[in-house]
């Protein structure tokens, strides 16, 4: 069966009674300050061209307290939720121009899939610095968004502020000008989750993600036509590292590939990933049932070259050839992750 374990080697961040989460802690003086904030934010205007709703008027809580509470805290906060629910994770990810990849779920799914998941990996949403979690939905509009710093975000119509007032205040937090949490001085962030080889049953911080994105069936909240950096300036055509997941016949497990490739948008590179694992199966001689993109980072070209090396120097070659970067949307580079159906991955690339 598998599960998460914490490291044991880390030691969590106390301050009084305050304890910090084990994956992000101050790394300067710091008096933590329990309590919450509360704003009003006026409804977004009209949305016609979106998936979703305009938010309505709203009331923001930002509540911060020791962590030995927040999951408890949390399980109040959750059963205000209805039966069907929008999940949203955050992680920290290893995308260039960008240090947030933020996960969404376009459909609802029941309350009590969102929770099974929540308790079945807790090390892993309330002490790994590296994600955020939480849930919202829509009729009557309720929000609630652990993050990175697990600092507890709550968003609520007119109608259920005294309600989410009354949880706070029965968790002894008070309205408070300015509550100190780790993200109030210099602080570090850290993923807690201990995996070693000889620990199979034992799950990564980036296998863990995957299950979650399945169970939740979240998609990449980023538009998939465009590419552009965090400040929204336009990249055009770069560098792609995409992480693909096939299936085959008669093979129940899943079998992964890198593709290195050059595109202009996540849509782009998508259909660069599916050449190069189309490419990866035909020169294997097995045909898959389905491939999926599972990650695709963008790269700087000093990243890319390293990479491109490591390619032309792995014994028996790429499958496809190793492409030179041209500006324009292709594949550079593929490879096996994991042996295909047959055994020996066929660029001989191993793992």
């Amino acid at each position: 069966m598998h599960r998460v374990e914490i490291d044991p080697s880390l030691e969590a961040v106390k301050t009084d009674k305050f304890r910090f989460p084990l994956g992000v802690y101050p790394v300067e003086s710091l008096e933590p300050r329990p309590g919450y904030t509360m704003d009003f934010e006026a409804a977004d205007g009209n949305d016609d061209e979106g998936d979703w709703e305009a938010w309505p008027d709203r009331y923001v809580f930002d509540a911060v307290l020791t962590a030995d509470r927040t999951p408890a805290l949390c399980r109040h906060l959750f059963m205000m939720l209805p039966l069907r629910v929008y999940p949203i994770l955050d992680v920290i990810g290893t995308d260039a121009y960008r240090e947030i990849d933020p996960y969404i779920a376009y459909d609802p799914v029941g309350l009590d899939r969102f929770l099974d998941v929540v308790r079945r990996w807790k090390p892993f949403f309330y002490e790994d610095g590296w994600c955020g979690f939480g849930a919202m939905c829509d009729d009557p509009f309720f929000y609630v968004f652990v993050d990175e710093h697990k600092i507890i975000t709550i968003r609520c119509e007119a109608s259920l502020r005294d309600r989410v007032e009354a949880v706070l205040h029965a968790f002894d937090l008070e309205l408070t000008e300015e509550p100190v949490g780790a993200d109030s001085a210099a602080h570090e962030h850290r993923s807690v989750l201990v995996a070693p080889k000889d620990r199979p049953e034992l799950l990564t911080f980036d296998e863990v993600v995957e299950i979650v994105r399945d169970e939740w069936r979240l998609v990449l909240n980023v538009d998939p036509e465009s590419n552009v950096d965090a400040e929204g300036e336009a990249l055009g055509v770069v560098p792609w590292r995409c992480q693909v997941r096939m299936v085959f016949e008669d093979d129940p497990r899943y079998v992964y590939a890198e593709v290195l490739a050059e595109a202009g948008s996540l849509n782009e590179a998508d259909s660069m990933a599916q050449v190069g694992a189309e490419r990866l199966a035909d020169a294997a001689g097995v045909e898959w049932v389905e491939a999926s993109l599972l990650q695709a980072d963008r790269l700087k070209a000093k990243e890319l070259s390293r990479m491109l090396a490591r390619a032309r120097a792995r014994k028996g070659g790429v499958v496809g050839g190793v492409g030179t970067p041209r500006g324009e949307a292709q594949v550079l580079a593929a490879r096996w992750l994991s042996p295909p159906p047959g055994g020996k991955p066929a660029d001989g690339s191993g793992g």
